[in-house]
């Protein structure tokens, strides 16, 4: 991802609600489909990492984007957002 692509997905993400969190469970399977499940319909999520959660924001972006096959656009104080181009391609760059 070129650091343009990066800045626009950004950009997306600020006007986007973080619908998703990771709690003390950390990175579970249900968290996983989930997060799938979102990044085939919508391509760009933003997740919520709480306070009681074992992990950092950092690593549960990276987990996740593994698991996700997406990639980590950014991650910022308790947030990441995370990005996979979808067949539907609805996030035109």
């Amino acid at each position: 991802m070129t650091s343009k692509e990066r800045a626009y997905l950004k950009s997306l993400a600020a006007k986007v609600p973080s619908l998703y969190q990771v709690g003390k469970d950390g990175v579970s399977e249900n968290v996983v489909k989930t997060i799938n499940d979102a990044l085939a319909a919508r391509e760009l999520i933003k997740g919520h990492v709480l306070e009681n959660s074992m992990l950092g924001v950092r690593e549960v972006a990276e987990e996740l984007a593994q698991k996700t096959g997406s990639q980590v656009v950014i991650c910022i104080g308790s947030k990441f957002v995370l990005y996979r181009r979808s067949e539907k391609n609805l996030c035109e760059m």
